[in-house]
């Protein structure tokens, strides 16, 4: 999916929410798991179940691989099912595996290669370390995007992302600026988390066009409307991202109906962020 495509389907939708599929199997409700052969089964009736109610309030669907990768190959099998459901019954999803992979060039390129062309989802988050061998092998592939972690939304990103250079540059800041010599604004997107708050002001002087990724709205307490006033472009700019508020609204049978009423609850507050401060 481009830039074009992505930007087209916040407008027509009024909406730019990512749904996070962190599908964990011993949170999942007892009517999915008494009723599955199996935990990985268990999930992929579950995402199914999850996706369909969402689907008309979100432009995205986030599975975090750990939580499928901790099951073994039967987790890799639900993942797989899960990114073919959303591709064959919703095409119009940007499709994200949260997998923050990032080694050495040809580690890289063969990390790309599962993900990109063999799972064939949209995007895929890559940490930064490593510098600019580890990430430019998942770049040049033809609708795909590369999302690069700058800013982080859990407590410990302060141990290493604000260090400031000599020149008082902190790290996140020389993350931003590196990788936009990498790649441009239609391949490259960064993770900004949510609970960073008014710091997106300082990411948007340094990243003014690139879309973000902004977890750590709901269960982690970040302001969607802090977000939106300081990092939201003309062009949106945004996709926020929310996982446990949405797929575990609800515990009890009425799990999916839950997750939908959560989905358009958030997806009705960004029609009307869009409408202040886009122009799309």
């Amino acid at each position: 999916m481009d830039k074009k495509q992505l930007i087209g389907n916040i407008a027509r939708k009024r909406s730019f929410l990512c749904v996070g599929l962190d599908s964990d199997p011993l949170k999942l409700p007892k009517c999915v798991s008494d009723n599955a052969s199996s935990a990985a089964e268990a999930m992929f009736v579950f995402n199914k179940a999850i996706i369909d109610a969402v689907a008309p309030y979100c432009v995205a669907f986030k599975p975090n691989t750990a939580f499928y990768e901790a099951l073994g190959a039967e987790g890799w099998q639900a993942l797989q099912q899960t990114v073919d459901y959303i591709r064959s019954n919703y095409p119009d999803q940007l499709i994200i595996a949260d997998a923050k992979r990032g080694d050495i060039g040809n580690t890289s390129a063969l990390y790309a290669r599962a993900f990109f062309e063999n799972m064939n989802v949209d995007a895929l988050t890559v940490a930064p370390y490593m510098g600019s061998d580890s990430v430019k092998p998942f770049l040049g592939f033809p609708g795909k995007w590369v999302i690069l972690l700058a800013l982080t939304s859990n407590p410990g990103s302060r141990d290493f992302q604000f260090t400031e250079s000599r020149e008082g540059a902190p790290l996140y800041a020389q993350v931003l600026a590196k990788a936009q010599e990498w790649a441009g604004t239609d391949e490259l997107m960064f993770v900004v988390g949510a609970t960073q708050g008014e710091m997106f002001a300082d990411i948007r002087r340094h990243a003014p066009e690139n879309f973000l990724l902004v977890p750590g709205v709901g269960a982690q307490g970040g302001d969607l409307a802090t977000v939106c006033k300081h990092g939201m472009t003309e062009e949106c700019g945004l996709l926020v991202n929310s996982s446990r508020g949405i797929i575990f609204a609800s515990k009890g049978e009425d799990y999916a109906e839950a997750a939908g009423a959560a989905a358009r609850e958030l997806a009705e507050e960004m029609a009307s962020m869009l409408k202040e401060y886009s122009k799309i």
